[in-house]
């Protein structure tokens, strides 16, 4: 299972030398038990990778001859052709295997190899050699399997679950004896009175410390999102309990006895209230953002509007069409991206390299950031103003720009008022789209 903090190191890796390699398997229902079709695949897509590496190669080589960096790029292409060889064996083992997908990021010029089982719900098999890892098939599936909390109680007991990426685990388990009663209620019932507040004391403390250890795994990123799983009685005495920024974060409920439900159910009730969750979130945000923008209020829509308002670091939640594609340019200076193709950087004046997918572009910026994000589909309002859009934290003055900074919250060397630029994080993001989110970060599809 790939951890939050795993997704921000993928997406935070760069290579000059273009040798990330991306490798995504799709397990397919074989015709035969030969499986031909995936081992056909597999080597369609490496033929495919060797011809462009080979032919950057000769490229590089002619541009640099007679130099140390000549040497450079070609144990940097040595490398990429190892992790190539070693994809092609790793293949071969993968097949017929249709319990999980695989993801790797590998770049053994750098050392670099990751692998990852995900549920098998790709897109399609893919290989992709560039300067960062093809995060969109990661990010799509994030959207769909984010981490979400999955909590049961009753007045005696309670139980903690995480469900990531399809798979339920069981994270916590309480148990609160309620305080037996005696053979009888005493004069005029006065025992049984006091037995009974003595009961409902000891419940009422049982939700508050289930509500506690729910209050501290949020706080602790341990999942983003949470679902109920109760009798209609226990909510109304655990609602008081919740602290507010925990009951934000509540999906839904569903009701059940915690003592007989079985975990297929809990999985099937907590992923069907993120679905309709996720829905419903997804249209509130798209008609929001588009009435700011209207209103030129906390919104903004069109490719040369999001980018600068992710310089600027006012993005909430980054909304795009699902099979949205779009060129732009990158500064090999200073990083700015520009949906203008022009040939120089705006801001600082040196040479652009052209972005074959400007959405992939920005993937590890949001995905570092935790911004909010959803691939919509078949929006006609969202399509109506260019199939990208975002709503705003905030609307800076253009003035008032912040550099922004890394990971580790080191500032980045200042280059102009504008150019605190998301594109320095990133790179070129080559390659054809093929899914999903994700929310490793908080992506949804």
């Amino acid at each position: 299972m790939i951890t939050r903090d795993q997704i921000h190191e993928i997406a935070q890796f760069e290579d000059q030398g273009a040798c990330a390699l991306s490798f995504y398997f799709q397990p397919t229902t074989p015709r035969n038990k030969a499986h031909k079709e995936e081992a056909i695949l597999t080597k369609d897509l490496v033929r495919e990778a060797l011809r462009k590496l080979e032919s950057r190669a000769k490229l590089h080589e002619s541009n640099n001859k007679g130099t140390d960096q000549n040497k450079e790029n070609k144990d940097k292409y040595e490398a990429a052709r190892a992790d190539i060889d070693r994809i092609v064996r790793l293949s071969q083992d993968l097949r017929g295997n249709g319990t999980h997908a695989k993801a790797v990021f590998a770049c053994a010029a750098q050392g670099f190899w990751r692998e990852y089982d995900l549920p098998p719900q790709l897109g399609g098999t893919q290989l992709l050699l560039n300067r960062h890892f093809y995060l969109k098939p990661l990010a799509q599936l994030l959207g769909a399997f984010p981490s979400l909390g999955v909590v049961l109680i009753d007045r005696q007991r309670g139980r903690l679950f995480d469900l990531r990426l399809g798979e339920l685990t069981e994270r916590e388990g309480f148990f609160h004896p309620l305080p037996r009663r005696g053979r009888g209620d005493g004069f005029a019932g006065y025992d049984g009175g006091h037995a009974e507040r003595r009961v409902a004391d000891e419940a009422r403390q049982h939700f508050k410390l289930v509500a506690e250890v729910l209050k501290n795994a949020l706080e602790k990123h341990a999942f983003e999102k949470w679902i109920l799983g109760c009798q209609e009685t226990h909510w109304t005495q655990f609602q008081p309990q919740l602290h507010p920024d925990v009951a934000q974060k509540l999906l839904g409920r569903f009701s059940t006895e915690i003592a007989h439900v079985s975990r297929d159910a809990i999985r099937s009730h907590a992923e069907r209230i993120f679905v309709d969750w996720q829905k419903k979130r997804c249209g509130e945000v798209v008609r929001e953002t588009i009435d700011q923008a209207r209103g030129n209020g906390r919104g903004v829509t069109g490719l040369r509007r999001v980018l600068r308002s992710l310089e600027l670091g006012e993005v909430q939640t980054l909304l795009i069409g699902d099979n949205y594609v779009a060129q732009a340019v990158e500064c090999t200076g200073c990083g700015h991206l520009d949906a203008h193709l022009v040939s120089s950087c705006p801001v600082c004046g040196r040479d652009t390299r052209e972005v074959v997918d400007v959405a992939e572009a920005i993937l590890p910026w949001v995905i570092r950031h935790d911004v909010e994000m959803f691939y919509v589909k078949d929006d006609p309002e969202l399509d109506a103003v260019g199939n990208i859009a975002a709503l705003l934290r905030f609307r800076s003055a253009q003035s008032n720009v912040r550099e922004i900074t890394d990971v580790a919250g080191k500032e980045k060397e200042s280059v102009k008022p504008n150019s605190r630029l998301v594109g320095r994080y990133r790179g070129v993001a080559a390659g054809r789209l093929p899914q999903v989110k994700t929310k490793g970060a908080k992506v949804r599809s």
